[in-house]
């Protein structure tokens, strides 16, 4: 007969009771974001996974929001009270770019997916990348509604797919 132990270790807890996600919204354009948020609510509950949501105003500034939560659950090295600042076994990022007439479009799509990479490379971190980049507002829409192309419902299972590929290999979060 083996012992209880006296305590359990979040990564454990993780894999009892299922994924925790940080969902990392751009609210530039609202409408759209939302219908992102809600199919990568439903593809996470769906899969026992909870969550956590925060707003950003633009693409270009979730990578950086996703480093603040990085950094302030003690990945990258730093030591912070754990019980005050969640750990994440994976993050959704989502948000919407649509061309304009300017090169701005061009500048945002480009580093906001380097970003992304660049923390996922950096910090081993499970990232799913949800920032639609189109041409024009029905784009956007084809692709966030659920009842369609439902982005946001894929990249949810994107992220859940990483974080059982960092299990699988025994990489913690």
């Amino acid at each position: 007969m083996s012992a209880i132990p006296d305590s359990v270790s979040p990564d454990s807890v993780a894999q009892i009771m299922g994924p925790h996600v940080l969902i990392v919204e751009a609210r530039f354009y609202e409408d759209i974001a939302d219908e992102l948020v809600r199919g990568a609510i439903l593809a996470l509950e769906e899969a026992g996974a909870t969550y956590d949501r925060i707003a950003v105003p633009g693409a270009f500034e979730i990578p950086a929001a996703i480093n603040f939560a990085i950094q302030a659950s003690g990945h990258a090295g730093h030591a912070n009270d754990e019980a005050a600042v969640p750990r994440y076994d994976g993050y959704v990022a989502l948000g919407c770019v649509i061309r304009g007439e300017t090169t701005h479009y061009d500048y945002v799509c480009v580093e906001s997916a380097r970003g992304l990479q660049d923390l996922a490379l950096r910090h081993n971190a499970a990232i799913g990348y949800g920032i639609l980049t189109v041409e024009n507002d029905d784009q956007a829409w084809a692709r966030a509604k659920v009842d369609q192309k439902n982005k946001g419902g894929a990249v949810a299972s994107a992220c859940l797919d990483m974080i059982r590929l960092k299990r699988h290999f025994g990489l913690t979060t």
